[in-house]
């Protein structure tokens, strides 16, 4: 496993990034990708339907984008199958491993926004009002619980991803200086 300072050995061209919800996968996959040339693919937009039904063509989608040249993608939905079609076509992840009151204020903060602005996300989706989803103690209903169930996820997964993908590159990013200072370096 590398760490924020370590040279990559070569240029990737199929780019997976993991982290707990909030921690801006999404954000630095977006970001890459115009520094690097990739093709960024929001894997939330092939996931969720209108009303945030999952949408049945999910993994064609995701098999049609893990079987291009030149992409990166947030590694999300492993239990839903992503796995298997992403990891064995990526040739390196970005885990950001962020501390807890870096992650929750994040997503805290994107959450507010999005509710309160009533802002259109893809397939038309837009957060619950904020009052329903702070009542919501499920975490399908709110994302704040979800993010306090899964905050360690990626910790426990990550020697077995090692082990099972031999051939990733895994770069841990432990702050969002961190990935910074990796993302200059890396231009």
């Amino acid at each position: 496993m590398l760490s924020a300072d370590d040279p990559l050995p070569f240029r990737p061209e199929r780019v997976l990034v993991a982290g707990v919800t909030g921690a801006g996968k999404t954000t630095l996959a977006w970001r890459l990708g115009q520094q690097w040339g990739l093709r960024h693919t929001e894997i939330d937009a092939l996931f969720h339907g209108p009303g945030w039904t999952p949408r049945p063509e999910f993994l064609d989608d995701v098999r049609a984008v893990a079987a291009e040249d030149r992409w990166i993608t947030e590694w999300q939905y492993t239990s839903r199958g992503t796995d298997p079609i992403l990891a064995p076509r990526a040739q390196l992840v970005l885990w950001l491993d962020y501390p807890y009151r870096v992650v929750r204020a994040r997503l805290t903060r994107r959450t507010l926004g999005r509710s309160v602005l009533r802002t259109r996300m893809y397939n038309g989706n837009v957060e619950k009002p904020l009052w329903r989803m702070l009542a919501a103690r499920d975490p399908e209903e709110n994302i704040l619980v979800w993010q306090t169930r899964t905050l360690h996820k990626w910790t426990e997964r990550m020697p077995a991803v090692e082990a099972q993908h031999p051939h990733l590159l895994i770069v841990r990013l432990r702050h969002p200086r961190e990935t910074e200072r990796w993302l200059r370096s890396h231009a």
